[in-house]
């Protein structure tokens, strides 16, 4: 597997430094440019492998909500995570960097573990992606044929092939892949396995989130448990309800983008999900069944 390779955009030369260096020790590539400007000539020319772009708001020449917007419109770079540096934390301001397409906020100063949580996140979910939409413009389309299929899942490794299998369906459907791989993650981990918001948190920044789903998996009390999936291909649309044996959880705060949880190492998959991958979505009854729908 390549190098990850990090996009900083930084005038601050001691702030610079200090992500470089911490980035480095952990195995990331760092290419940092100070000015909004040259960072955005150097986007436009092509800067290949790009994994994460962090960015400075307050930059010369052209601030970081300027080139963010600017970013989106590149087709090379409009799903790369953008992770935004900020002093201002007030709700204003994150709104409106959430509304332009920030992933993730870090806040100055910033702890230089929660800056390698957020960046290794951000990684991954960049290469799940891309994955995906090269899996899907490869793949073969005998599963257009498809008009009901139920499946099985049970681990976290499980959500990434089903979510990958079902959206080689039909091109139109790439999109569709990462939302359904969240949705699937969410009823494994917070439905099957129990794992909290605030322990997912925890267990992102100490870096034992693998190990704990892993011991949990193999608890005697969840070697039964699946997430169920049903697929059916209505006539105007793709229908995809998902059921686990959990408890349930509190849905509503998690269908948008919250201002109180843009520092937070998690807790964005179902809103990602919403927005990018779905045309609706809706959880009933505790939570444990969700409803996506992509229409045609």
């Amino acid at each position: 597997m390549s190098t990850p390779k990090i996009l900083l955009v930084e005038d601050d030369e001691i702030i610079a430094s200090i992500i470089e260096a911490t980035l480095n020790n952990k195995g990331f590539e760092v290419i940092t440019v100070d000015n909004g400007r040259t960072a955005w000539l150097m986007l436009q020319d092509g800067l290949p492998g790009i994994d994460t772009i962090l960015l400075d708001r307050n930059l010369p020449d052209m601030n970081g909500i300027e080139l963010l917007r600017g970013i989106k419109t590149l087709r090379a770079y409009d799903q790369v995570p953008v992770v935004m540096e900020t002093s201002a934390d007030d709700p204003q301001s994150i709104r409106e960097g959430i509304e332009e397409g920030v992933y993730y906020y870090l806040t100055k100063p910033f702890e230089p573990e929660l800056l390698l949580a957020v960046v290794s996140a951000t990684v991954t979910q960049h290469r799940d992606w891309t994955g995906m939409r090269k899996a899907v413009e490869t793949a073969e389309q005998a599963l257009c044929f498809l008009e009901r299929g139920n499946f099985r899942i049970r681990t976290i490794d499980d959500a990434h092939v089903l979510a990958a299998a079902l959206a080689k369906m039909r091109p139109e459907l790439g999109k569709t892949a990462l939302g359904l791989q969240e949705l699937l993650i969410n009823a494994v981990e917070h439905g099957n396995l129990g794992v909290t918001y605030q322990e997912k948190s925890q267990l992102i920044m100490e870096e034992r989130l693998h190990l704990e789903l892993a011991r949990r998996q193999a608890l005697p009390e969840n070697r039964t448990k699946f997430v169920e999936v049903l697929l059916e291909h209505l006539p105007d649309s793709y229908r995809f309800t998902i059921q686990d044996h959990g408890a349930g959880f509190e849905w509503e705060q998690y269908l948008d983008f919250d201002v109180e949880r843009a520092f937070d190492p998690n807790g964005r998959g179902i809103a990602m999900a919403r927005k990018i991958s779905f045309d609706a979505l809706e959880y009933e009854g505790n939570g444990s069944r969700v409803v996506a729908i992509v229409r045609l």
